[in-house]
């Protein structure tokens, strides 16, 4: 979009052309003052509403996606962070299809990172955890498993088939497991794989929790984002814990 500057020296350009146009007019019907007029006050016309729509579109960016807004967050310092989690077997397995982790106890976490700052902020997702609460009142901090893992889980519930010894020394390399692998494609574009979000703008990806397949421990977890940072001046902010269920 152009900025106002820009636009006004477009309008005074065109009004000169308009003018040096009068002075050399050769035609029947020179273009005459009033026309002149006419043309400047709709180019004043158009640079007021491309002025409200510049304001409109840099205010856009100031608030979470609609999707994140109604989720569970915590917001501070130009940053928050919403979560979505995905209890539900048959909603689970709309997103994933094959690759639902769900029944195999893993709990799928959606994450959203809005930036609303004019600076880029780094998360450092590597140190994200589930807080789980238990009745007894003591609680354990769960790293999220990677991809591949949880591919590797879903392909094989029962555990890794014992390996065969190959009659031919040609063919596949040892250690290739193709259906875990066709499951971690699934599962790897809906993954948080990202670290910095941009300014104004909003990244969102899952995490995957082993809950040892009880996923009523949910309600009562938190996502923990300790390890949070602007750019590129590295000031550290103050962590995010954001609740999975309605506490």
């Amino acid at each position: 979009m152009q900025s106002a500057p820009a636009f006004k020296s477009q309008i005074g350009a065109i009004v000169a052309v308009m003018k040096r146009a009068q002075r050399t007019a050769l035609g029947e019907h020179p273009i005459t003052s009033q026309m002149i007029q006419i043309i400047a006050l709709a180019a004043a016309s158009l640079l007021a509403c491309g002025g409200a729509f510049g304001q409109a579109n840099s205010s856009a960016g100031k608030a979470a996606p609609p999707a994140a807004q109604s989720l569970p967050q915590d917001r501070h310092e130009g940053l928050s962070v919403s979560v979505d989690p995905y209890t539900d077997m048959a909603r689970a397995k709309d997103r994933f299809g094959k690759a639902n982790p769900v029944p195999l106890g893993i709990l799928p976490v959606e994450v959203f990172l809005h930036n609303e700052t004019a600076q880029p902020i780094r998360v450092n997702v590597s140190t994200i955890q589930l807080e789980v609460h238990f009745q007894s009142g003591k609680h354990q901090d769960i790293d999220w498993v990677a991809v591949q893992e949880v591919a590797n889980e879903v392909a094989h519930p029962g555990g890794p088939s014992a390996p065969q010894a190959r009659r031919f020394p040609i063919g596949v390399p040892s250690g290739v497991d193709k259906k875990a692998d066709k499951l971690a494609e699934i599962l790897k574009p809906l993954s948080l794989d990202a670290d910095v979000i941009p300014p104004t703008a909003t990244i969102h990806g899952f995490l995957f929790f082993d809950l040892n397949h009880d996923l009523s421990l949910a309600e009562g977890a938190s996502l923990y984002v300790p390890d949070v940072t602007t750019i590129p001046s590295s000031k550290p902010l103050m962590f995010f814990e954001v609740p999975l269920g309605n506490k």
